[in-house]
C-alpha cells in the first residue's frame, strides 16, 4: 500500500508539473528537452512532447551525435540509452547478436503476445526461426500468397472503391488497407477470410483491439513497471484496453484453432491445408524440439504475432505511401509510366522506380518505428558508451531515417532516386542504415513477401483509381508500436477513364 501511495503521489506530481513546464517553456521559448529534473527525471520533457515523440525523439539525437542517455524517475526502472549510431545498431543486432536478446523487460511489455515469436529469445527463437523459414517458402504457401492478394483485389477491393467512387463518398485509406491485410493476413495465418472489407465495411473487433493495444503497450515502455502492472491487475487506463483485447485474441483463436483441428482428424491421408494454424499443429517435433503442436496457448501466441505483423505493416506502409504520393504528383507520375512500359503480373521486380518509392516511404516511415534491446552481459559499444547487462536501449527507426549525418543534408525529403543505381538498378543499403526489416538472424522472414502484397496492390489501385487527400487533414503518427496516422487518411476517389 506505501508503494501505491507513492507512485499516487508520483502521478499527481505529474500532472502538476505539465502545465508548469508548459508556462516555462512558451516564457523561456526554449524547451530543455533533456533536462535532468530531481526525482523526475528527464520525464517532463518527454511528457511535454508526447504528441510528437518520434520527431522529438529524433530532435534530440540529432543534437546529441546519434546517441543519448534518457534518464526516467528516480527508482522507477525507466532509465534507457537512446542510439541510432548505425555502428551500434550493427554491433548489436548482428556482429554481437547472441549477447543483445530482447530482454525479460520486453517479454513483459509485450505480454499480450505470449512468449513467442516477437518477444522469443535463444533456442526457442532458432526453432521457431526455422520453422517460420520453411512456412514462408513453401510452395503452396506462396502460392497461397499470390491467389489470396489476387481474389481480395479484383473481388473485395475493387467493389469497395468503385462505391465512393460514383458515389463521391469520403473514405479513409488507413482504413480501407487495415481491412484488406486484415482479411488475407487471416487466410494465410489461419484459413478463415474474416470478409472484413465488404462494402458494408462491418464493424472489425479484432482490428480495434489490435489498435488499442498497440498504443497501450508503447506508454508501457516510459511507465515504471509496477505502475502498468498494477493498472493492468486493477484493470483501469491503458491497460484495460490490454486486457480487453487480449480476451477478443484469445476467444477468437480458441474458435479457430479447434476448428482447425478437428478438421485435421477428419483429414486423413490427405495433403493438410496451408495455413500457419495448420501448419504449426502438423509441426515435426523431432525437428523442432521446442515447439508444441499439442498446445493450443502455443499456437495462439505463434499465429496472433504472424497475423498483427502481417495486417499492421504492410497496412502502415501503403497508407503512408499514398499520402506520399499525393504530396509529391511527380513521383506518382513517374510511378504510373513504369507500371504502363513494364508490368508484367509475372514479375514484379521489374518495378524498379516503385520498389525505391515503397523504400523511401518505409525509410521516413516505417511502420514498426523503434526496435529494443537489452544486454546479457555488460558492454561497450562501438560510440564508447558502456551499457550495464539488463539495461534498456531504445533504437529508433523512426529518427534512424531522418539523421543527416547517415542520410545526407537531404534525409528529410522524400526522394526515390536516392534508390536508384547509377545503371538503374536497386541501390542495396546495409541494414544498420534502413532497419525497416530489421537486420541480422533476426531479419524479417516476410519481407519479400510483404513487398510483393504491397506491389500488387498499388500496382491495382494505380492503374483503376485516382485519389484526392481530403484538405486540411492534420497527419501526425499516434504514439504506438505501429506508425499509423492518427485521425486516418481521409480521402475522395475516382476511376481512372
Amino acid at each position: 500500500m506505501a508503494m501505491i501511495g507513492l507512485f499516487g503521489v508520483f502521478i499527481a506530481f505529474i500532472f502538476f508539473l505539465n502545465p508548469l513546464y508548459f508556462f516555462l517553456c512558451k516564457k523561456s521559448q526554449d524547451v530543455p528537452s533533456l533536462k535532468n529534473w530531481p526525482f523526475l527525471g528527464m520525464l517532463p520533457g518527454m511528457l511535454f512532447n508526447i504528441p510528437r515523440i518520434f520527431d522529438w525523439i529524433s530532435e534530440v539525437h540529432e543534437a546529441n551525435d546519434l546517441t543519448f542517455a534518457f534518464k526516467g524517475p528516480w527508482f522507477s526502472g525507466t532509465d534507457m540509452l537512446f542510439t541510432v549510431d548505425p555502428r551500434n545498431i550493427n554491433h548489436m543486432l548482428s556482429s554481437n547478436f547472441p549477447n543483445y536478446p530482447r530482454g525479460r523487460k520486453f517479454k513483459k511489455i509485450f505480454d499480450i503476445l505470449g512468449d513467442r515469436i516477437v518477444p522469443a529469445d535463444r533456442e526457442l527463437w532458432e526453432d521457431l526461426r526455422k520453422s517460420g523459414h520453411a512456412l514462408f517458402h513453401h510452395q503452396n504457401f506462396l502460392k497461397l500468397t499470390v491467389s489470396s492478394t489476387t481474389s481480395k483485389l479484383k473481388n473485395d477491393l475493387v467493389p469497395l472503391l468503385d462505391q465512393p467512387a460514383e458515389e463521391n463518398i469520403i473514405i479513409d485509406l488507413q482504413d480501407v488497407f487495415k481491412r484488406f491485410m486484415f482479411d488475407t493476413a487471416s487466410i494465410l495465418m489461419t484459413g478463415d477470410d474474416p470478409m472484413s472489407l465488404s462494402t458494408e465495411m462491418p464493424g472489425n473487433e479484432f482490428g480495434e483491439a489490435a489498435d488499442f493495444a498497440e498504443e497501450a503497450t508503447f506508454y508501457r515502455y516510459f511507465k515504471p513497471m509496477i505502475l502498468w502492472r498494477l493498472q493492468n491487475l486493477i484493470g483501469i487506463g491503458t491497460e484495460r484496453k490490454i486486457r480487453t483485447a487480449s480476451e477478443i485474441f484469445n476467444s477468437m483463436f480458441a474458435k479457430i484453432i479447434s476448428s482447425r483441428r478437428k478438421e485435421e482428424i477428419s483429414r486423413g491421408k490427405k495433403e493438410p491445408t496451408i495455413n500457419a494454424v495448420t501448419y504449426y499443429i502438423n509441426a515435426d517435433t523431432t525437428k523442432y524440439k521446442l515447439l508444441k503442436p499439442n498446445n493450443d496457448k502455443f499456437i495462439r501466441d505463434v499465429v496472433l504475432s504472424l497475423m498483427l505483423a502481417g495486417r499492421d505493416t504492410t497496412s502502415s506502409a501503403l497508407t503512408w505511401f499514398f499520402w506520399l504520393l499525393s504530396k509529391h504528383p511527380q513521383v506518382m507520375t513517374k510511378i504510373g509510366q513504369e507500371i504502363n512500359a513494364k508490368f508484367d503480373p509475372t514479375d514484379l521486380e521489374k518495378l524498379v522506380y516503385l520498389h525505391a518509392a515503397l523504400y523511401e516511404t518505409m525509410r521516413l516511415y516505417p511502420p514498426v518505428p523503434f526496435n529494443h534491446k537489452s544486454p546479457s552481459k555488460s558492454d561497450v559499444l562501438p560510440s564508447g558508451h558502456k551499457v550495464e547487462a539488463d539495461s534498456k536501449i531504445f533504437i529508433s527507426v523512426y529518427a534512424l531515417g531522418r539523421m543527416r549525418s547517415v542520410w545526407g543534408e537531404d534525409a528529410s525529403e522524400f526522394k526515390p532516386e536516392r534508390w536508384i543505381s547509377e545503371n538503374g538498378g536497386l541501390k542495396r543499403e546495409p541494414s544498420s542504415k534502413f532497419l525497416v526489416f530489421n537486420a541480422g538472424p533476426r531479419t524479417c522472414l516476410g519481407k519479400q513477401l510483404a513487398l510483393l502484397q504491397m506491389k500488387m496492390v498499388v500496382v491495382e489501385i494505380i492503374q483503376n483509381y485516382d485519389f484526392k487527400v481530403v484538405d486540411n487533414q492534420k497527419i501526425e503518427p499516434v504514439p504506438s508500436v505501429i506508425l499509423r496516422i492518427k485521425h486516418g487518411l481521409k480521402v475522395t476517389v475516382s476511376k481512372n477513364i
